[in-house]
């Protein structure tokens, strides 16, 4: 009897992750934010609160394929970050699905972690409103440096975005300009280098520049 209870409670869990977080029929539900930046819908939803605890609880492995435009490569970031979790926080005290510090949620305003790691919603808009905030500040970076060749690696403007997701965009600049002699790695020993490579070749076309690129919560 116990064996079929979880049994049940596993389909049930799968069902719910694949109707709630990859649904392509319908689409997110921005009502509750206001974007100090460009946007547009995005074609599937994330989960909710209930959601996000379960699946933390309790995660559940399945396989989606997208391809190489802005989805792909925030799904990808994600993943690589947390495997997709909304409501993980690291050993360094990163939270959530993209690993964000409490600074860098604080310059796109957003204050209260325990609502942030809850709120799936509003961790997608983070994303976004940091990227292009990185954007902007790379702006002449991405001109100069896409297509050139750093320490063997192509230079792509989603390796670039991707870098400064993990290293700061001032750090990714300094590596850019000094020919990638300025090295840099995270707590985990994750480099720029790594970055700039494995999320290379990604359509960021969708994220426009902003430097004041917020998130407030109406």
């Amino acid at each position: 009897m116990k064996k079929k209870v979880n049994t049940l409670v596993f389909f049930a869990l799968l069902i719910l992750m694949v109707k709630s977080g990859y649904s392509l029929s319908s689409s997110i539900d921005f009502s509750k934010y206001k974007f100090n930046s460009a946007s547009s819908d995005l074609d599937y939803t994330v989960p909710n609160e209930d959601e996000v605890i379960a699946y933390t609880i309790a995660p559940v492995s399945f396989s989606i394929y997208l391809e190489k435009g802005f989805i792909g490569f925030k799904e990808a970031l994600g993943f690589k970050e947390s495997q997709g979790r909304y409501g993980v926080v690291n050993q360094f005290g990163y939270m959530g699905k993209y690993q964000f510090g409490k600074g860098t949620l604080a310059m796109i305003g957003i204050n209260n972690s325990k609502n942030f790691l809850k709120d799936s919603e509003l961790q997608e808009a983070a994303f976004k409103a940091n990227t292009s905030r990185n954007k902007w500040i790379l702006r002449k970076d991405i001109k100069r440096s896409t297509g050139l060749y750093i320490n063997g690696i192509r230079v792509t403007e989603s390796g670039i975005l991707a870098a400064a997701h993990l290293a700061g965009a001032g750090n990714v600049k300094k590596y850019l300009r000094s020919g990638g002699s300025t090295q840099f790695a995270d707590g985990n020993g994750v480099t720029i280098c790594y970055y700039l490579k494995k999320f290379s070749g990604y359509d960021t076309s969708f994220i426009q520049p902003d430097r004041k690129a917020t998130v407030n919560i109406l």
